[in-house]
């Protein structure tokens, strides 16, 4: 079990990764070296041989494997990543790179996403060191550069480039599950991540013919453009159950006695209540408009327009989100993806989701664990390429009114010491089991 030094450090290493300001403003605009630093010093504090590899200079991964004692288990893959989003600390109560603690609460950005999680992870495999312990699979431990932009630089950079540092993993596990979700009733649900909805960012173009802004114009670009905004942003997707969701939806129903009707999606969640935010967002692909690009002078119509896209679909449903697409942008406006992501799914009939549960069960005997499927993306898209099957699991005992999706690029993001206890304590107790 997690001693208390492994609880001191996890908090400890949370502020001071914190303090390392890893802000990635995309472009390549981001710098992770001196987190991945931190991260190797404390891997080699505890006998390993961590190595940091880079595409670019300066975003720096770290790589380092923990041998098993079962040389014919396969491999597990434990991952989280370095860079976070920018903060604005003018909107935030305090600095948001200061990692300070107070009042039990460790402040700053990071702390739920991710450097909590790689704090666990640090914490963990320090205490086994000094226990002289050796799980019974090899475990091999990554933290990445560039899961808030494009990967490219991250993990996609080591699954095209360093396979070999991964030879044998089947499974990994990373960020965003095993938190406690408050239905306002009393009822905490563990959701465990068995899926992602996949990242469709697309670039819309629409071109027409320029001239005077005085003129008539039939074939304004901007015209074409906003009406193609218009068709997607008012699009209504229809209903598509994976096999995650429709195991969320059965068990959640169970929880609160209710008929799983899957045929009446929309008002078995209105049933659900607050409960229905953990699948919600996961029943259908979506497509949200988010820039828009277009002209240089008020009297000039330009001959190019341009957008972006939000665009997430379900696993299986890539072929229909592409055909969609091809109609609501209609023949003048042409689409691309600016940015792809696979989606995933995982079985939840493996021993590891069942260790996952069995692990949030010892430590939170009052809570409910249920299989969720992500409506965003994780660096498990990219290790996916080596055939890695991904889950969610980042633990943490939340207090009720602690918003945990909230905290994701948010103002004022936190997180309680005792979350981070708890966490490494469910960490190290299914990684020992795994």
């Amino acid at each position: 079990m997690a001693d208390e030094q492994a609880l001191d450090e996890v908090v400890r290493f949370t502020s001071e990764l914190i303090r390392i300001d890893t802000s990635n403003r995309g472009g390549g605009d981001c710098r992770e070296r001196p987190a991945a630093e931190y991260a190797a010093e404390q891997l080699a504090g505890a006998g390993l041989e961590p190595i940091l590899l880079e595409r670019t200079d300066g975003r720096t991964n770290v790589v380092a494997r923990i041998e098993g004692t079962d040389p014919a288990a396969d491999a597990l893959l434990v991952h989280g990543h370095l860079d976070v989003v920018p903060a604005q600390a003018a909107d935030w109560s305090v600095p948001p790179f200061s990692g300070e603690i107070r009042d039990g609460v460790v402040w700053g950005r990071g702390a739920v996403d991710m450097k909590n999680m790689d704090a666990m992870i640090l914490a963990v495999v320090r205490t086994w060191a000094r226990q002289g312990l050796r799980p019974r699979r090899d475990i091999v431990v990554a933290f990445t550069a560039d899961e808030e932009d494009s990967a490219v630089d991250g993990s996609g950079f080591l699954a095209d480039h360093h396979p070999e540092l991964f030879e044998g993993c089947t499974e990994g596990v990373g960020e965003s599950g095993a938190f406690t979700f408050h239905d306002g009733s009393g009822r905490h649900i563990y959701p465990i991540a068995a899926g992602e909805r996949g990242t469709g960012w697309l670039k819309l173009t629409a071109r027409g013919r320029a001239g005077h802004g005085s003129k008539v114009n039939n074939e304004n670009a901007v015209t074409r453009l906003a009406a193609a905004v218009t068709r997607i942003g008012e699009h209504r997707w229809p209903l598509r159950l994976t096999p995650t969701v429709r195991a969320a939806l059965t068990e959640l129903a169970a929880l609160y006695g209710i008929a799983p009707d899957l045929c009446e999606v929309d008002l078995l969640l209105e049933k659900l209540g607050p409960a229905a935010k953990l699948v919600e967002a996961t029943i259908r692909n979506s497509a949200n408009p988010t820039m828009l690009n277009a002209g240089y002078k008020v009297n000039v119509i330009p001959g190019e327009a341009v957008a972006f896209v939000d665009g997430r679909f379900l696993y299986g449903t890539e072929d229909e989100f592409r055909a969609t697409l091809d109609h609501l942008t209609g023949p003048d406006v042409d689409w691309e993806f600016h940015h792809r992501g696979v989606a995933l799914q995982a079985p939840l009939d493996s021993p590891t989701y069942a260790r996952m549960r069995a692990a949030v069960e010892e430590f939170a005997p009052e809570g409910h664990v249920v299989p969720y499927c992500m409506s965003g993306g994780t660096d498990a898209k990219q290790f996916s390429r080596l055939g890695i099957t991904g889950y969610g699991f980042a633990p943490l005992r939340l207090p009720e009114g602690l918003d945990y999706q909230a905290m994701f690029h948010g103002v004022d993001e936190r997180v309680p010491v005792e979350a981070l206890h708890f966490g490494v304590r469910v960490l190290d107790h299914f990684l020992r089991t795994a």
